[in-house]
């Protein structure tokens, strides 16, 4: 699995990149901090619930949660769904709030 640091993120957010950003994280945790990008939650891509990010099967796909074990896991059932280029964010938000004193 290919994975992506806060800081590479971050300099590319920064940047103005436009990216394909996931949160797979439950909606509260969402809403007490993110990052962007579009949420959907582990159980629905469990459920290959897709349809909203469908589109970018060919395209960089970067996925965080909390940790990143549950990025981990969406990455790897993403990949066996057919999308060609899915990344994990290390640490997660954790790693995040800690490193940018969010």
């Amino acid at each position: 699995m290919t994975t992506i640091s806060i800081e590479e993120l971050k300099d590319r957010i920064n940047a103005g990149e436009k990216l394909n950003i996931l949160d797979v994280r439950e909606p509260h945790e969402n809403s007490e901090f993110n990052i962007g990008g579009i949420l959907l939650p582990l159980g629905q891509i469990q459920s290959m619930q897709l349809d909203e990010i469908e589109n970018w099967k060919d395209e960089e796909v970067i996925v965080y949660c909390r940790s990143g074990n549950r990025s981990g896991q969406a990455c790897l059932i993403l990949a066996a769904a057919g999308f060609s280029n899915v990344k994990n964010l290390t640490g997660g938000m954790l790693h995040w709030r800690d490193k940018f004193q969010v």
